[in-house]
């Protein structure tokens, strides 16, 4: 069993691995009293005037408390996080980084926003940590990106995934989650896929090009095509090259 565990972490891809790994050691620690979530949360005035720029990043490596909850979301993080990384990013782990990176941003920028807005002031300074939001970003993105795969729902119900993050977002209202969690991370994850995968499509431009600097920083891999078994490949007929 305690093989098994270690090569399916082995496995992972590299993001994955370590943003899994950094977020369970976060909440493990906290949960031990060697970590303080006070030290962790999103506090944009510590952030400005006492300097504290950690919290824009340990904001979102802290689960909560280990409970249930807290395994269902490594579920999801674990899963969508690795679906994307190993398939729509294969061999570009600069653009996921890069993916994540502007995700967190956005709702960064959405929560501080928010803030100052009048009546939803007290609905997003209850928002402290942006974990749970960035994942449902990737859930978001991975069922844009994966519209036609069947699902099913606790059992109860099928569907295909473009339909997931609004029964996600359900599930959150009835055993009595904040919507806004999940809500954020469906906002950055369509901005993600608009500016990303529509907006090129429509103008053939590309907004979201990553920056070479974060592309030095991971060396990726080369995607290797098999040679099927048994398929010969020959030139072309002497005729065709003497047309040329």
């Amino acid at each position: 069993m305690a093989q098994a565990v270690e090569e399916w972490y082995k496995q992972m891809p590299v993001i994955t691995r370590w943003y899994l790994t950094a977020a369970v050691v976060t909440s493990i620690g906290c949960s031990l009293d060697i970590i303080s979530p006070h030290n962790l949360y999103l506090n944009p005035i510590l952030v400005v005037k006492q300097y504290q720029l950690w919290r824009l990043i340990t904001n979102f490596l802290y689960f909560r408390k280990i409970d249930l909850d807290f395994l269902f979301h490594m579920f999801f993080l674990a899963r969508y996080c690795k679906l994307l990384e190993e398939n729509s990013f294969r061999g570009r782990t600069a653009d996921f980084f890069y993916m994540l990176l502007f995700g967190a941003s956005v709702l960064t920028g959405i929560v501080l926003v928010g803030g100052m807005i009048p009546y939803l002031s007290e609905s997003f300074a209850k928002i402290i940590f942006l974990s749970n939001s960035l994942t449902f970003m990737m859930v978001y993105v991975w069922s844009k990106q994966n519209p036609f795969i069947h699902m099913s729902f606790l059992g109860l119900f099928n569907f295909t995934a473009a339909y997931l993050p609004w029964f996600l977002l359900g599930f959150s209202v009835l055993v009595g989650s904040s919507a806004w969690v999940d809500l954020l991370g469906m906002i950055a994850g369509h901005a993600y896929y608009f500016l990303e995968d529509v907006y090129p499509r429509m103008t053939g431009r590309r907004p979201l090009r990553t920056p070479s600097f974060i592309k030095a920083l991971f060396a990726d891999e080369a995607v290797v095509v098999a040679r099927p078994a048994n398929v010969r490949f020959v030139p072309p007929p002497v005729e065709e090259i003497h047309q040329d």
